[in-house]
């Protein structure tokens, strides 16, 4: 099983802060967002290779961060530049998926995650649901409210198995209160479907839709999690998040204190 972690975007909601860094490089609780991503994947055994795929203009970022990082990161790890230089000329999240899988040569199960994510569930937990499952599997958060997913999400149904019955981007009046998050695991099927899918040219920006066109054309499953998420895209979420992990981290470190005494 190949990983790809999406750090192509130019993050223009949170402009002018990410005008000159790029969103996955940002801090939260002392270290980048795609950190905390990669010290996760990290602990797979399943994963064989880590590519993080970012654009022209945030390539050498990236490679700063390798060096700097080197000490966390176990496994091979490939930066790959999709040749962009602005928001103008973006591939979108599905095209550099595509690009990814073509320049690497990715034909197996394949894990993805978006760059700007934060979330507390555990990758082993996922990797064992899409085990049991042998399909294409998307992370839903359980907001436990369909006000907070409206106009903001794409939502999820599922039925018993947690087959995902339906699907809608943004709904007004969402049928249930599971946010998809940038989080899948796509079989060897799935990723054919999804190149199959971009030589359609039918959205190559959204993941969400390609999720609902799979779940009608073959099957993809949900794996609820209620967990803490941060989809970094606004001043606002980052103020959360960085306000929840400084706190679990000085927990972290109060626990440790007192088992020294």
């Amino acid at each position: 099983m190949k990983c790809i972690i999406l750090a192509a975007g130019y993050g223009t909601r949170l402009y002018p802060l990410t005008e000159s860094t790029p969103k996955p490089l940002i801090e939260v609780a002392g270290k980048p967002i795609i950190e905390h991503i990669l010290e996760k994947v990290n602990q797979l055994e399943e994963i064989e290779r880590i590519y993080i795929v970012t654009n022209a203009k945030f390539f050498t970022y990236f490679e700063s961060l390798l060096r700097n990082y080197k000490k966390i990161l176990s496994r091979r790890i490939e930066i790959v530049n999709d040749g962009t230089r602005a928001n103008e000329d973006r591939l979108g999240a599905i095209g550099d998926i595509y690009f990814t899988i073509n320049e690497k040569n990715i034909s197996d199960d394949l894990l993805v995650i978006a760059g700007d994510n934060l979330f507390d569930f555990s990758l082993k937990d996922l990797l064992q649901f899409y085990k049991q499952k042998k399909i294409s599997v998307v992370a839903l958060h359980d907001l436990r409210d369909r006000e907070q997913v409206a106009n903001r999400y794409g939502v999820a149904e599922v039925n018993q198995e947690y087959k995902i019955i339906g699907f809608e981007e943004k709904p007004a009046e969402p049928k249930s209160s599971l946010a998809s998050t940038a989080c899948y695991v796509f079989s060897e099927s799935g990723v054919n479907q999804l190149l199959h899918y971009f030589i359609r040219g039918i959205n190559v920006d959204n993941p969400g839709n390609f999720v609902k066109w799979l779940a009608e054309k073959d099957a993809v499953y949900g794996f609820p999690f209620t967990g803490r998420w941060f989809d970094i895209g606004s001043f606002d979420q980052l103020k959360k998040a960085e306000e929840v992990y400084t706190k679990k981290r000085g927990d972290k470190y109060g626990m440790l204190e007192q088992l020294q005494l």
